[in-house]
């Protein structure tokens, strides 16, 4: 195995550099230091480091999409997009953090490499050579951190076209976390002005920071869908409603939600095929027939439609796997349970 760690490398050198002298001297040498990390690994824009074999393979793939609700991840469902790269090339995306996937899935499964493209700029988004390390990629997962970095730096780049030219035409498996999670939907959370919580947004169902984007990655089986991530751990049943009710107030169709727990994944083949992985929880939300009965400025949302408003089907995620049918055919979900959400007065209910 061979390892590559740029980052690493870098801030070790700035240490020992820190230390053997100062002042401007030292300024110098670590300006250097930071504007040659960004032409990345032995000359690759934006890598932090490959974990495994620097050279290119081309292995069959499988359709496959990864979604996971943030926390640690679930080994199970990071072991299933591997085995669909057909042991290829892996790409990380990130605009934060660092390298820490390149050990843990380059051991998790058979792959020929693992490798971390930092991406913090359009600029980079457009680099050709960063977007053909992306072409090449067998598998591609999207690290946790801010979503409107994503959609702020990768949005309508080469980047962006490579993407979805990797979900439609190449068929690899792809997935994300968290922020990663937020952006596979048709739908999306932009957090373009921040986060929002729920409470926020039930009492004013127009606070402009519930902004929601469409058009960046083209995932046919979620076109209609908005995600929500570390879903019951931070109570965010209450802002997904007034985000799909506001999708469905603009557009007069009902989207689908689906909220993942943290420490749980939901794995999606190309035909829509369903399977929950994790310690927590999966929820699937419908909305009914009716928009909400008060959706207004500066008013909190009422929801209820006879206490039928939205269904929520949750699924329970398990160590190996839990069957949940089918995404592209509501009827067809099993192995879960079904209640409703409302709100009523700005105050979310389960029922």
């Amino acid at each position: 195995m061979v390892k590559f760690n740029f980052m690493m490398i870098l801030t070790k050198s700035i240490l020992l550099q820190m230390k053997k002298s100062g002042g401007l001297c030292c300024l110098f040498m670590v300006i250097n230091l930071m504007l040659t990390a960004q032409q990345g690994y032995n000359g690759r824009p934006g890598s932090l480091g490959i974990t495994g074999d620097t050279a290119d393979v081309t292995t069959a793939t499988q359709a496959g999409y990864v979604l996971a609700g943030g926390g640690t991840d679930v080994d199970a469902a990071m072991q299933w997009l591997l085995k669909r790269s057909g042991g290829g090339d892996v790409v990380i995306l990130r605009s934060s953090g660092g390298t820490g996937y390149n050990d843990y899935l380059y051991k998790l499964g058979k792959v020929n490499s693992v490798e971390t493209l930092f991406i913090d700029s359009k600029a980079l988004a457009e680099n050709d050579t960063l977007v053909q390390i992306v072409r090449n990629a067998e598998a591609v997962f999207i690290a946790g951190g801010n979503q409107w970095n994503y959609v702020n730096y990768w949005k309508g780049t080469a980047l962006n076209k490579a993407l979805n030219e990797l979900i439609l035409h190449k068929k690899i498996p792809i997935g994300g976390t968290s922020a990663g999670l937020a952006i596979l939907g048709g739908y999306y959370f932009d957090a373009e002005k921040g986060s929002i919580s729920s409470e926020e947004a039930l009492q004013d169902p127009f606070d402009p920071k519930l902004s929601i984007g469409q058009d960046f990655l083209n995932i046919p089986l979620l076109r209609n869908l908005l995600t929500d991530s570390h879903y019951d751990a931070r109570n965010r049943q209450g802002r997904h409603l007034a985000m799909l009710s506001q999708i469905y107030a603009g557009t007069g169709k009902a989207p689908m939600g689906l909220g993942i727990d943290e420490k749980t994944a939901v794995c999606l083949d190309g035909k829509g095929k369903l399977t929950v992985y994790g310690s927590g929880k999966a929820w699937f939300l419908m909305p009914g027939k009716q928009l909400p009965e008060i959706r207004e400025t500066k008013k909190t949302l009422t929801w209820n439609q006879g206490g039928i408003a939205v269904k929520s089907y949750t699924i329970d995620g398990s160590k190996e796997g839990i069957d949940g049918g089918s995404l592209k055919n509501s009827k067809r979900m099993k192995n879960g349970k079904s209640s409703y959400f409302v709100v009523i007065g700005g105050k979310f209910m389960q029922l």
